[in-house]
């Protein structure tokens, strides 16, 4: 009996045992209980089958499919298409009507709702960088459309924006550099499910210094395949994974990333391990020991230059976060230094105070440009390392600055959990310390 009958049989089981339960019956409670055991076995049906999924490739067999560079435009403008601009619009709405108000429970819990992975999902979030070919919905390059999509859903949580996205990284992952049996076997869990897969990128390791381009997560060869060894940490939704792309050094090679069914290994531990921000994607540690992966488990023959390709990525990945929650920031500081009133006037006739909310807002277009720069130049197939570089750099040191101003501006209710600037502020820190997780 596998894991997902024991769970249907112990599921069954509890259901029989409360439902014949006279004391429902004395305490005027049984239409209430059955409501609630109605959507626990519900819900936990649902995460059995999540459990239990196999991936499997389809029979159209084939070479990879990859996205062609973005057609140039004639003329330097990071204005979004119409397209992009309907995209931006309907991810802010369901950021501001379902994000948003879940943001401070999801925190509190270190969790991301199931109701909200579920209406995530809905949006096809995972399609935005795997070709039509593929289940996919673009034609070509769209660095610059995952980077307005991150902007709008951290304009809600950055944590759940994480959750949210951490699979369509994966899935951008495989769309780059897999190979067609790798794309067959996984893309069709990531694009082609209500709910998608559970992935994620798994590059950070819990080691003072850490450099992504050097891990200490080892591969070796052995029996045509490979064997797998060490940690990493703040990876989303780990408890529950299903599919990681992990980093790791390839002996005799360098750093390679490889695919990772977590449910499908014995030796792959996860434990929940909680930071300081971010904590809505349910972040923690998932430890390989002797892990053993076939040799189809490398990703993209396991070229160093893949690698270095996708832990930038991943940096501008974060710098669209930031983008999001820097601006939910500013968009909650101005009308807070309108409203408060001291000493017979709103605190925002103070030059200090004004000055601070501009600072703020001057800072956070200059954020922008510098992503949407770099995110343009991956579209179009040129370097981007120095863009890259500079948007991380900027992000990271001035996102975290504007975290400390919005506290700062609201003073002792910036400190308090009534206002939500003190989770951005914990969350925007999270840009320069993460590395992984997603990309763009």
């Amino acid at each position: 009996m596998n894991l997902a009958e024991r769970s249907m049989g112990l599921g069954l089981r509890a259901l029989g045992r409360i439902a014949g339960s006279n004391a429902l019956d004395r305490l005027g409670a049984r239409e209430r209980a059955e409501r609630l055991l109605y959507r626990g076995t519900r819900d936990g049906f649902r995460a059995v089958g999540v459990a239990g999924r196999v991936f499997t490739p389809s029979r159209n067999g084939g070479p990879a499919k990859r996205l062609g560079p973005a057609r140039p435009r004639g003329v330097f403008d990071l204005e979004p298409t119409d397209e992009q601009r309907m995209l931006r619009e309907s991810l802010e709405q369901f950021a501001a009507e379902k994000l948003r108000p879940a943001a401070p429970g999801a925190d509190e819990a270190c969790a991301p709702p199931q109701e909200i992975l579920a209406q995530g999902g809905e949006l096809g979030l995972t399609m935005l960088g795997v070709p039509e070919e593929l289940g996919g919905a673009v034609g070509e390059r769209s660095s610059v459309t995952a980077v307005l999509a991150g902007e709008a859903l951290a304009h809600g949580d950055m944590g759940l924006a994480l959750a949210l996205q951490a699979p369509a990284g994966a899935a951008a992952a495989l769309a780059l550099w897999g190979d067609g049996e790798q794309q067959r076997t996984y893309l069709p869990a990531l694009v082609g499910e209500d709910v998608p897969a559970a992935a994620a990128l798994a590059l950070q390791e819990p080691r003072a210094l850490f450099d992504p381009l050097a891990p200490a997560t080892i591969a070796r060869r052995a029996g045509g395949g490979f064997v797998l060894d060490g940690v990493k940490s703040l990876v989303p939704r780990a408890e529950t994974a299903e599919l990681l792309l992990v980093g790791a050094r390839l002996e005799g090679h360098g750093p390679a990333l490889f695919l990772v069914e977590p449910r499908q290994q014995e030796r792959v531990l996860a434990r929940p391990a909680p930071a300081m921000g971010v904590r809505a994607a349910a972040t923690g540690d998932v430890r390989f020991e002797g892990v053993a992966l076939p040799a189809h488990a490398l990703l993209g023959d396991g070229d160093p230059a893949i690698f270095h390709d996708c832990v930038r990525r991943a940096r501008l990945a974060w710098c669209a976060l930031a983008l999001g929650t820097a601006r939910a920031v500013l968009d909650h500081v101005i009308p807070y230094v309108n409203e408060r009133v001291a000493f017979g006037e709103p605190i925002s006739h103070r030059q200090a105070v004004a000055f601070t909310v501009s600072d703020i807002a001057i800072e956070l277009e200059g954020m922008r440009l510098a992503t949407l720069r770099a995110a343009s130049r991956l579209d179009m197939g040129m370097d981007a390392t120095r863009e890259i570089a500079l948007a991380r750099a900027l992000c990271a040191e001035r996102g975290a600055t504007i975290g400390s101003q919005g506290v700062q501006l609201l003073g002792g209710h910036g400190y308090i959990k009534d206002h939500p600037v003190e989770r951005w502020y914990r969350d925007l820190r999270a840009v320069g310390v993460f590395e992984g997780a997603l990309l763009v």
